[in-house]
C-alpha cells in the first residue's frame, strides 16, 4: 500500500474515533446537566365506606398427658363445629374454613415433658352479618376468639377506583396551579406512581369475646361494623412548559 494511502487511512480512523468520543462526551454532558423546570408533587383522594366483610374466629384448647388424646379431642370439637357451620354456609355470604391447629408439649421445671396442650380454630367469614353471628352462637364446642371487620375485594376495588379518580383530578389541578403560578403555559407528565391503602377494620376488644363465652349457646354473637377510609395517593414529576 502506498505511504499516502496508509496515512489517509490512519487520519480517517482517527477522525472517526474523535467524532465518536465527542458524541459520547456531549451525551454524557447532557445527562449530567440538572433538570430544569421539573416539579415533584403529590395529591391524595379519600373515600369513606361502610365495612362489608365480617370475620369471626372461633377457637378452643385442650390439655392432657397424652398427645394423641389431646389431638383427638381437638379434632372432635372441630368436626362438630364444622358440621354445624356448613349448614349455614353460602359462598360470599358465609364462607367456612379451618384456622390454626397446633399441638405442643408442656414442660416441667426440669425440662421434661409433663403434658400436652393444643388449640384449634374455625373461621367464619362473609358479608351476611346476621347469618354469621347466628351460626357462631350455635357452635358450643368452640368459643369466640376474635371478631374483625374489613372491606370485601369487590367493595375495595370500587372504592379505590373512586379515590383514584379524586387523586388524579387533585394532582392535575395542583400541577396546573403551580405552572400558572410560575408563569408557564402548562405542564407535561414525566413520571407518575399510584399507591392505595385503607384505614379501619380493627378487631373488636377481647372483652366482647369473654361476654360471648358466658352467653347461652343459641344466642347470636352481637356484631356491628364500622367504616373504613380508602386513600389513594398519586405522586410524580411534571415538566413545566412554555407557550
Amino acid at each position: 500500500m502506498p505511504i499516502f494511502s496508509r496515512f489517509a487511512t490512519k487520519v480517517i480512523a482517527s477522525s472517526a474515533l474523535l467524532v465518536c468520543a465527542s458524541s459520547g462526551f456531549a451525551q454524557e454532558s447532557l445527562a449530567t446537566q440538572p433538570l430544569r423546570n421539573v416539579v415533584q408533587l403529590a395529591a391524595s383522594g379519600a373515600v369513606e365506606v361502610q365495612q362489608d366483610l365480617l370475620t369471626v374466629v372461633l377457637a378452643t384448647s385442650r390439655d392432657g398427658n397424652d398427645a394423641g388424646v389431646v389431638q383427638t379431642q381437638l379434632k372432635l370439637a372441630l368436626d362438630a363445629a364444622l358440621t354445624e357451620a356448613r349448614k349455614a354456609a353460602q359462598t360470599g355470604q358465609l364462607d367456612v374454613r379451618t384456622g390454626n391447629f397446633s399441638l405442643y408439649p408442656r414442660y416441667n421445671k426440669d425440662g421434661k415433658i409433663q403434658g400436652w396442650q393444643g388449640t384449634t380454630e374455625l373461621v367464619l367469614e362473609g358479608r351476611d352479618f346476621a347469618r354469621i353471628a347466628s351460626t357462631a352462637g350455635k357452635i358450643p364446642s368452640l368459643t369466640l376468639g376474635n371478631v374483625s371487620f374489613s372491606l370485601s375485594r369487590a367493595q375495595r376495588a370500587q372504592v379505590e377506583g373512586q379515590a383514584q379518580a379524586i387523586a388524579i383530578e387533585q394532582f392535575k389541578a395542583k400541577a396546573s396551579d403551580i405552572a400558572k403560578g410560575f408563569g408557564f403555559a402548562g405542564y407535561s407528565l414525566r413520571e407518575i406512581s399510584v399507591n392505595a391503602n385503607d384505614v379501619g377494620g380493627m378487631p373488636r376488644p377481647r372483652a366482647m369475646a369473654m361476654e360471648a363465652k358466658m352467653a347461652s349457646a343459641d344466642m347470636a354473637v352481637p356484631v356491628e361494623a364500622g367504616r373504613s377510609t380508602v386513600q389513594v395517593t398519586v405522586s410524580g414529576a411534571v415538566q413545566l412548559t412554555s407557550p
